[in-house]
């Protein structure tokens, strides 16, 4: 079993999930003001350039040809993040290999976008991945957020790869989020979860920021009730 953080004492992780459009940038980018905490988005810039390729838009353009490969893109980009020798005690992390595979994984294989031997190749990696000690988490924060609210922030954002997403879409991939990390009869949680109203908006949102601030500054891993 690898273990990337060898002689190094690994740093108080939180990983920061939602569904698409449910404000992770504007979370990270306020607990970035913090010295003592590395902030680690997702990697957008290398989905969107694997050696000159664009994943992330070839995915969604024809997601039944390219899901294998841009997930196990997404694996390894998010294992480095997860493997990242941080010089700060704490490190925020924009998703992890456990949405990858709990929501995304879980919604191709769903639809049949994800053959069944494909599956089993990305279990099998994601198995093997998750008992090295470099992916422990410490502390899961979920923003939550309405379908409706997410659809109307992707239309305003209005990425170049996300005009393809639909509303049942997101609907179906917020059904997951709810099941793993809200009701938690899907999947393993792989620490406690803060659940916050992420469907506020930028002039309230941090006094809901606020609930989850505590524990993330002082590194408190206690269990925490969503």
């Amino acid at each position: 079993m690898f273990n990337c953080e060898k002689n190094t004492t690994r740093p108080f992780t939180v990983i920061v999930e939602g569904n698409i459009g449910s404000g992770k940038t504007t979370f990270l980018d306020y607990f970035n003001q913090y010295e003592n905490i590395s902030v680690l988005a997702e990697p957008l810039k290398m989905w969107r350039n694997c050696n000159g390729h664009n994943l992330l838009g070839l995915m969604y353009e024809d997601p039944k040809k390219w899901s294998f490969t841009f997930q196990s893109y997404v694996s390894l980009t998010m294992v480095q993040h997860h493997c990242h020798r941080s010089p700060h005690p704490i490190k925020l992390m924009e998703r992890s290999v456990y949405s990858a595979r709990y929501c995304f994984v879980e919604k191709m294989k769903r639809d049949s976008i994800l053959s069944e031997p494909a599956t089993a190749v990305i279990d099998e990696h994601f198995q093997w991945l998750i008992n090295n000690p470099s992916t422990a988490v410490d502390l899961v924060v979920y923003l939550r957020t309405t379908p409706e609210v997410a659809y109307e922030r992707i239309i305003q954002r209005n990425r170049k790869e996300e005009k393809t997403i639909s509303f049942d879409y997101l609907k179906e991939l917020h059904d997951i989020h709810e099941d793993w990390l809200f009701y938690k009869n899907l999947h393993h949680c792989p620490a406690p979860v803060i659940v916050l109203n992420a469907n506020l908006d930028k002039s309230s949102i941090e006094e809901e920021y606020q609930k989850c601030q505590s524990h993330i500054l002082n590194a408190i891993p206690i269990s925490v009730q969503g």
